[in-house]
């Protein structure tokens, strides 16, 4: 059995942890005691105790357990445990494509990024949950806390074999009726399906008030179609294959990707759900930072 890729790069993850106190913005999770959720007020059942720290609201301390005690504890409701958050990685038959300037495939790259994102989460001691998309949804793990659950997601990932195609918008449909309560969503995929049928998924997740964030996978070959001499092209989902000489199809094939692209950006953006497309010869870690650095600050000026 050949080696499994290490998705938990140091470097990455040192460079991507510098970020972590943007990221609690980010992720509306709540550290240190401070469980201050930005659904309180949206439900009335009771959760748990937990003692009074400074900054807590005093409307919130039950009297009852303090006349008992002698001490202040606070009333904790279900909106205000941490964040659940469920990673949904597409595993299809063309997220294995590489370029021959790529540092990785689509894949890897993605199931790179996923894990480094669960990483900040789970520092955080926020929820996190797997989901591998195929035409159902196959394969899921559970929401857990616990720090090593890290390398329990990580090895699903890298076990988990290559779906011959996916059906995106019909298991994001299915993820938006079976999450129990809202929570963050994130997307990775090509998203090499009916954009349409996606964005309607996506759509239904926040309707149902989730958090979603796309990430965008692509390889720059698939975005400038580089090819010059005369090439076989084999599917990766059971197309059949094609030669053809790659420089008559240029200009129509980026124009027809081009439109794609802008046609997924601009749904996401109509729909509330944050985008970002990924190339898979860029840093990954770059690419991430910035983008939570964005959104953590573009986040910070809305609570203002």
């Amino acid at each position: 059995m050949p080696d499994r890729p290490n998705y938990l790069d140091p470097k990455t993850l040192n460079k991507v942890a510098t970020l972590e106190l943007k990221a609690r913005k980010v992720v509306e999770g709540m550290l240190s005691g401070m469980h201050k959720s930005p659904y309180r007020g949206f439900s009335i059942e009771f959760a748990e105790h937990r003692e009074y720290v400074p900054g807590d609201e005093i409307r919130h301390l039950d009297w009852k357990v303090y006349g008992r005690s002698d001490r202040f504890f606070i009333k904790q409701y279900e909106e205000e445990t941490n964040l659940r958050a469920m990673l949904c990685v597409d595993l299809s038959g063309s997220m294995d494509y590489r370029g021959e300037d790529a540092g990785m495939s689509k894949r890897d790259y993605a199931c790179t990024v996923a894990a480094s994102l669960a990483h900040l989460l789970l520092r955080q001691r926020d929820a996190v949950g797997l989901t591998v998309l195929d035409r159902e949804v196959a394969t899921r793990l559970p929401w857990s806390s616990n720090p090593s659950h890290l390398r329990i997601l990580c090895d699903t990932l890298a076990r988990a074999a290559t779906r011959p195609a996916t059906d995106v918008g019909a298991t994001l449909h299915a993820l938006a009726d079976e999450l129990p309560r809202r929570g963050l969503i994130a997307l990775f995929s090509d998203l090499l399906d009916d954009p349409e049928r996606t964005l309607k998924g996506l759509r239904h997740l926040r309707h149902r008030d989730h958090d979603v964030m796309l990430f965008h996978v692509m390889d720059r070959d698939e975005v400038e179609f580089p090819f010059n001499a005369l090439t076989r092209f084999e599917g990766l989902e059971q197309s059949a294959p094609l030669m053809c000489d790659p420089r008559a199809l240029r200009a129509a094939y980026r124009a027809e990707v081009d439109g794609f692209r802008t046609a997924v950006r601009e749904g996401c953006l109509a729909n509330g759900v944050d985008y970002l497309e990924m190339l898979t010869d860029q840093p990954l870690d770059v690419a991430l930072t910035a983008y939570l650095a964005t959104r953590a600050s573009r986040r910070g000026g809305r609570s203002r």
